[in-house]
């Protein structure tokens, strides 16, 4: 099924309501040539569908257009809720966008919410960076190359660890961490990185992924034992607001009946927004093993974490 640009809008600075423009350049990896919005972030495109200004012009009964909630894009035509991250447009002559985020978490009221006492972006918005460059108009076709549902599971695998992120170990935990997840959880691995060993980086990383991109799973592999640049249960515990101890638990009790140093672990989990946040450790072997331990679990508290209304005391249907 193919939708429609119905507006394309840009401006030169950001907060602000984009004007209407009848045609522009999509660069890969940058945005729209001359939007305040482009450049490497992974918010270079904000979509809005058709159908949600239309509503909000009906609810609140003013005469909004397109550009006013500082969308780039008004797409009529496809079913833009309900696609999940990762999923992809192919809009106009061979542009392609990937989408990066679903909504977005407002820290303060912008301009545009005082201009019209409402922002629907962060309910309705879609974000996305360009994947392959091209030219967009007004009437232009769009369609959905790439579908990944809206109740897809969203997972994020990091690797920590100094000798991989510097090239000279080859990681086989993060892989192995993410095709468990994939195959058990029916999750799409939206992103796997790489890091360094140490605490400022990761907290980092998981704050991004828990608020910016809004995931389900963040998981972090590696770092969780005794020594100095250990400090992956520190940077968790920075960014969490609600531990899980469980979780902790039922995976180094599954870990001592195979070995006694893991007591050594200083694994740690928790939840930040609506992101459950785990740590495994550094080796393949072990890290697999953790968390097929607690994979039982994981389903219905993502379920959870999402509002499923479910009894905790039976598995969600």
């Amino acid at each position: 099924m193919a939708g429609r640009i119905e507006a394309i809008c840009t401006s030169v600075r950001t907060g602000m309501p984009k004007t209407p423009v009848q045609a522009v350049q999509l660069r890969a990896h940058h945005g729209i040539d001359g939007d305040a919005h482009a450049g490497p972030g992974h918010r270079q495109i904000s979509i809005l569908g058709w159908t949600d200004l239309e509503s909000f012009k009906r609810t609140s009964g003013m005469a909004v257009v397109a550009g006013a909630f500082a969308e780039n894009l008004v797409i009529s035509g496809l079913e833009l809720g309900a696609l999940g991250l990762g999923s992809r447009l192919r809009v106009g002559a061979g542009a392609v966008l990937v989408l990066t985020q679903l909504g977005k978490r407002c820290h303060h009221r912008c301009a545009i919410y005082h201009q019209t006492g409402d922002c629907i972006m962060p309910r309705a918005g879609l974000f996305a960076r360009v994947l392959a460059s091209g030219s967009l108009a007004v009437g232009d076709a769009a369609e959905i190359e790439v579908r990944i549902g809206r109740s897809v599971f969203q997972a994020v695998v990091l690797t920590l660890s100094d000798r991989c992120a510097a090239g000279t170990a080859r990681d086989t935990t993060g892989p192995a961490v993410a095709k468990l997840v994939r195959e058990s959880l029916d999750a799409h691995i939206y992103a796997t990185e790489i890091l360094p060993d140490g605490r400022t980086g990761l907290a980092e990383r998981l704050r991004h992924f828990a608020d910016e991109r809004g995931v389900d799973l963040v998981i972090a592999a590696g770092g969780t034992g005794p020594a100095p640049r250990d400090e992956t249960p520190e940077a968790v515990r920075d960014v969490v607001e609600r531990l899980t101890p469980g979780f902790d638990e039922a995976m180094r009790s599954s870990s001592l009946a195979n070995t006694k140093l893991a007591m050594l672990s200083r694994a740690c989990s928790g939840i930040r927004g609506s992101t459950l946040i785990l740590s495994l450790p550094g080796s393949e072997r072990a890290a697999v093993e953790n968390l097929a331990a607690i994979l039982p679990a994981l389903p219905h508290c993502l379920a959870k974490l999402r509002g499923d209304p479910a009894d905790c005391g039976s598995p969600s249907p």
